[in-house]
């Protein structure tokens, strides 16, 4: 037979046995949910990302997978490191992968908000839902309100936006300088702001030069050191000198644990409160040897308080199979088991187009409280909804101290949740002021 023939039937066959495996490959696709999970992997937070999905992945197939109309579908997932924290563009080719190669149905995680932001543009030109789970900026959302068209397909999954977690910090701030108003018999107290210096918190920084004031304190300064610092001394001993009362933290990387163990073996005499997402995690009384007794963080999950039964059921699940208490990345629990999934079933189908509208009407318990998102697709804060509790370091158990009797206005009813322990103060600053 002709030697061009036969290259011609060997190119046929080629091609055949090409589309036969992509066929059966496409077909195997089809009995599974493919979804996406981002995050910087080699970090606590991609960690918490990939845990918390990996959990819902379990339950949600051991029980048969989704509905989608009259099928059932198992889920799938595909893990993405970002390698965010180090480089965007490690970021968007992680997407980019997700999506063009993995042919991902969603993506759930997310953390630095400069990187998120090149992710969404990236998740958005393919018409594919994102649902966040990491970056604070009102800046993503802002985006759908702006141009609806291109950015509908975003979803904030948690944490509330900065704004949010400012306004509840702050509640947070004075509940705390209250008590040691009382306790110590201050008549005014300072406060010194350090915050990490990223994208996300400017508009912390502008709200609290203004906040702290209104609220009748003193602002004693502002530092910001690097998000990844290894040493904070020159920031604490600055602090020491200013006579703050108060360490109001905004710190959501590992400048968090370093600060925190510095400041313990300095013994500063001032209570610190705030955010700093390391500080929330369970292991965090090893990681800083001890020194982080009495620190005050924001926190999605806590030991000795239950929001509700669907957060309860999540954290003793989470602990068993991990040993340790969930971050607030681990989110990522809720917006598979929660969100997609209450979604998909409404839907009866994948379509992303079909799924924004159940999405944007969804009211739904999940770990961190009710969820429902407003007309930007941002989550909504407040009571009935989702708010972000206080725990402190308290005898190597990090404990929930508020909401304690909180009333978010003269005529809202008084919020507690059982469980909620007392503030401590360190002896040190006692004694300081005493």
């Amino acid at each position: 037979m002709n030697i061009s023939i036969l290259r011609r039937i060997g190119v046929l066959f080629l091609i055949a046995g090409i589309f036969f495996s992509w066929s059966c490959s496409k077909a195997g696709d089809s009995n599974v949910i493919k979804i996406g999970v981002i995050g910087p992997m080699q970090y606590s937070q991609g960690k918490g990302h990939w845990n918390g999905a990996e959990l819902a992945m379990e339950e949600i197939n051991s029980s048969g997978g989704i509905k989608v109309g009259n099928e059932m579908k198992k889920i799938e997932l595909i893990k993405a490191d970002s390698n965010e924290i180090a480089s965007i563009t490690d970021a968007a080719n992680a997407m980019e992968r997700l999506i063009t190669q993995e042919k991902v149905n969603f993506v759930i995680g997310g953390f630095r908000t400069e990187a998120v932001l090149a992710m969404q543009d990236i998740a958005m030109d393919a018409k594919t839902i994102f649902i966040s789970v990491g970056p604070a900026s009102a800046e993503l959302n802002k985006r759908v309100k702006e141009d609806y068209d291109r950015y509908e397909y975003f979803f904030r999954g948690s944490p509330l936006n900065s704004s949010y977690l400012v306004k509840n910090s702050f509640i947070h701030l004075g509940y705390i300088a209250a008590v040691l108003k009382k306790t110590l018999n201050l008549p005014a107290i300072k406060v010194a702001v350090v915050a990490e210096k990223v994208q996300w918190v400017e508009p912390v920084i502008a709200a609290a030069k203004s906040t702290i004031p209104a609220m009748g304190m003193e602002l004693a300064g502002i530092w910001q050191p690097s998000q990844t610092a290894s040493d904070v001394t020159a920031e604490l001993s600055a602090i020491q000198r200013s006579g703050a009362h108060i360490i109001f933290t905004v710190f959501s990387s590992s400048v968090g644990v370093t600060f925190v163990r510095q400041a313990g073996e300095l013994k500063i005499p001032a209570l610190m409160t705030g955010i700093n997402v390391e500080a929330a995690r369970f292991d965090f009384w090893e990681t800083t040897e001890g020194k982080c007794e009495y620190v005050i963080t924001s926190a999605n999950y806590l030991e000795n308080i239950t929001i509700n039964e669907t957060s309860k059921k999540f954290i003793d699940a989470y602990r068993k199979k991990y040993g340790e208490m969930p971050s607030y990345t681990a989110f990522t629990h809720s917006a598979i088991s929660n969100l997609l999934r209450t979604a998909i079933e409404k839907a009866g189908t994948l379509d992303a187009d079909a799924l924004i509208p159940i999405l944007e009407n969804l009211k739904v318990e999940t770990s961190s409280g009710t969820y429902k998102v407003d007309e930007n697709h941002d989550s909504i804060w407040g009571p009935g909804y989702s708010i972000i509790m206080a725990g402190q370091w308290q005898d190597g158990s990090f404990k929930g101290i508020w909401p304690n009797n909180w009333k978010a206005s003269d005529n809202a009813p008084a919020i507690s949740y059982e469980g909620v322990a007392p503030v401590k103060f360190p002896p040190w600053m006692i004694e300081a002021y005493q």
